[in-house]
């Protein structure tokens, strides 16, 4: 096969340029972990290979000696990891090396700010892996073979970083993949042994698979042993190899003999991430079926958290043997964030996608980790608020969706939920359902909650008015994923969970009677006014009501107990989806100047302009959004110049 004829010399993808100059400038300080990056890629690999070997042993091609293979040539100025692991044909190399293959990378890049401390966090979140050589190199070679593959479909690919790289087939005798380092002036450290062994020592001594250097005498006392011994033909023979790590799986030891900062490192390499876990979770399960958890809860949310369609946190493996990475089977969605790995000695090792579909062991494995998550964090909020808050802010939204998804554990999830309340005017999401109901009036028996965009739009809604002059707490429920979460979430302790923006308030038990006899002789009294606002709006409500809920607003607007919401329309209606047909009601608060000037307006022209005003209002204060603004703003300014005229002054 001609070299010649193969080469290709292509451009990396944009956002790869993009990355690369900015990992450089804001990894610097950071540098050291390009060797972890690699060996962690490297022990992948090996996993990958073992995991094809089981149905394919000719995979091996007579070397099922498995290790990583670290070294350096100060002559050459060069680092080398290598591993006989399962390779990469030329397709494989130009798309993994050549471009990002991940969802939502331009909006990650986007969110890059340009100050080096906050972009280091979000690469390290983004997961750098092969591209973080080029902190300390000026150039890059990769030489590589699939497993399998002809000898002449090697693969050589080299690059200078400055967004173009070559690629060309080459002989390469052993699969599996070497990378060579030409380190940048300045670089001198990592051509020391000690300065690559400690950082082997410090990053990647849980790699369950040998680290081999070569033996080599210290620049002190052993130099001099060394230079002795140089007379003795034996001593200038290749150096021995030895391993560096420990090459058990940490997970298999016992957490007794495990510290803490080989937890931390274990998560670094299992998740790709820069920062520690936020927490871990380490448990042997043993019985009627045995496997071992290792699990993490990340510190910072990955970039890509909102892509529910690739799960890849969790690793199954078998009695050791790695089996896949992406196994969407072991983990609910909604716990997506979840790092780790899961090894049982019981699933057969030929497991396939198909068989984990089907599985009961599997499903066994899969409720028996939620149950320990789920467990975790609850321990975890009882004993340390302020670890569980970090969660929350980072996490919550997503966990609330196992409301929707995990009815088995719902109530679980629910103990876990916190939202801002009523009760905190700062708008902390600190509250949950039992805190809520430690508060709950003597009287009371729904759990009331509000939704609404954000914080200040949902705590100034006119909805709210009643419910705070009677001093009773209502959750107020921002996230998107809130108005479906209530739709299952429909009580907690035996305590419904009640919207304030639909249905009826339980008005007896909020006002007392001579209140509610009042609103019944004023709804008789002014029975001609509310006939005619519904007759106006007859295309745009089903009914006009006096109001129990409003002190100082002059109408708002709610749905039916057995209609959407109109915050969920809202929502529907944004996402391009079909809404139900509906209409909401019109409550109106008889007392306010508004409804007052509305009910004594004569002209009839008028008397619609001020109708349409109301009705636009309450649209606006309960979050909607109006079919035509500029037609409201128009009639608002006409009425207001008219009273200004007539020197009607409203409070």
């Amino acid at each position: 096969m001609s070299d010649t004829a193969h080469k290709e010399t292509l451009g990396f993808q944009a956002e790869v340029q993009q990355l690369l100059k900015l990992m450089i400038h804001s990894l610097y300080s950071n540098k050291e972990i390009f060797l972890r990056e690699l060996i962690s890629n490297a022990a992948d690999a090996l996993d990958k290979l073992r995991f094809e070997a089981l149905s394919n042993d000719g995979l091996y091609e007579n070397d099922g000696d498995l290790k990583i293979r670290v070294d350096f040539d100060k002559d050459n100025r060069t680092v080398i990891v290598s591993d006989n692991g399962i390779g990469m044909t030329r397709e494989d190399v130009v798309s993994h090396i050549g471009t990002i293959a991940k969802s939502g990378t331009k909006e990650f890049l986007q969110n890059l700010s340009g100050d080096q401390s906050k972009d280091a966090n979000l690469i390290g979140q983004f997961g750098v892996g092969f591209y973080s050589s080029f902190i300390v190199a000026d150039a890059v070679t990769l030489l590589t073979r699939r497993a399998g593959e002809a000898v002449d479909n090697g693969v050589r690919w080299h690059s200078k970083g400055d967004g173009q790289f070559d690629v060309e087939y080459v002989a390469k005798p052993d699969r599996g993949t070497q990378v060579i380092l030409h380190l940048r002036e300045g670089e001198d450290e990592f051509l020391e042994d000690y300065r690559l062994r400690s950082i082997i020592h410090k990053y990647s001594d849980h790699v369950p698979v040998p680290i081999i250097m070569k033996k080599r005498p210290s620049d002190q006392a052993e130099a001099g042993a060394g230079a002795e011994a140089g007379a003795d033909e034996s001593a200038k023979a290749e150096p021995e190899a030895e391993v560096v790590n420990k090459a058990t799986a940490l997970w298999v030891r016992s957490k007794n003999d495990i510290s803490e900062e080989e937890y931390k490192e274990f998560y670094k390499h299992v998740a790709h991430d820069f920062t520690d876990p936020l927490l871990h979770l380490h448990s042997r399960v043993e019985g009627t079926q045995e496997y071992i958890l290792l699990l993490y809860i990340p510190s910072r949310a990955p970039f890509d958290l909102w892509d529910r369609e690739h799960q890849h946190g969790v690793k199954l493996y078998v009695k050791r043997v790695f089996i896949m990475d992406d196994a969407e089977k072991l983990m609910p969605k909604y716990l997506r964030f979840v790092r780790g790995v899961i090894d049982s000695s019981d699933l057969p090792l030929n497991v396939s996608r198909e068989i984990l579909q089907n599985n009961k062991m599997i499903d066994t494995i899969r409720a028996g980790s939620v149950k320990k998550i789920l467990d975790q964090l609850q321990s975890t909020a009882d004993k340390d608020a302020e670890t569980y808050k970090t969660f929350w802010n980072e996490f919550g939204s997503v966990l609330k969706e196992g409301v929707i998804e995990d009815h088995t554990n719902k109530e679980k999830i629910a103990k876990l939920l916190r939202f801002a309340s009523t009760h905190d005017r700062e708008g902390h999401t600190t509250v949950s359902l039992d805190d809520y109901i430690s508060r709950m009036k003597p009287d009371q028996e729904p759990i009331y909650f509000i939704t609404g965009d954000n914080y200040t739009a949902a705590s100034n809604s006119p909805h709210l008015e009643l419910l705070t002059d009677k001093g009773v707490e209502v959750l107020v429920l921002t996230d998107r994923v809130d108005e479906w979460m209530v739709t299952y979430l429909t009580e907690y302790d035996g305590k419904q969970l009640k919207s304030i923006t639909k249905g009826d308030l339980d008005v007896e038990k909020l006002v007392d009677e001579k209140q509610q006899d009042e609103i019944k002789r004023s709804s008789d009294k002014h029975k001609d006014l509310l006939e005619k606002l519904k007759t106006n709006l007859q295309s745009k409500v089903k009914d006009v009501k006096v109001s129990a809920r409003l002190t100082s607003s002059p109408a708002c607007l709610i749905a039916d107990n057995q209609d959407i919401s109109l915050q969920l329309e809202k929502m529907l209606k944004e996402a391009g989806q079909a809404v139900p047909d509906s209409k909401p009601i019109l409550e109106i608060n008889l007392q306010h100047p508004i409804v007052e000037k509305i009910e004594g307006e004569q002209d009839e022209t008028r008397f619609r302009d001020w109708v349409e005003v109301l009705f636009d209002q309450a649209v606006l204060s309960g979050g909607g959004q109006l079919d035509d603004p500029a037609g409201f703003v128009k009639k608002l300014n006409e009425l207001l110049l008219e009273m200004t005229d007539r020197k009607i002054i409203l409070p």
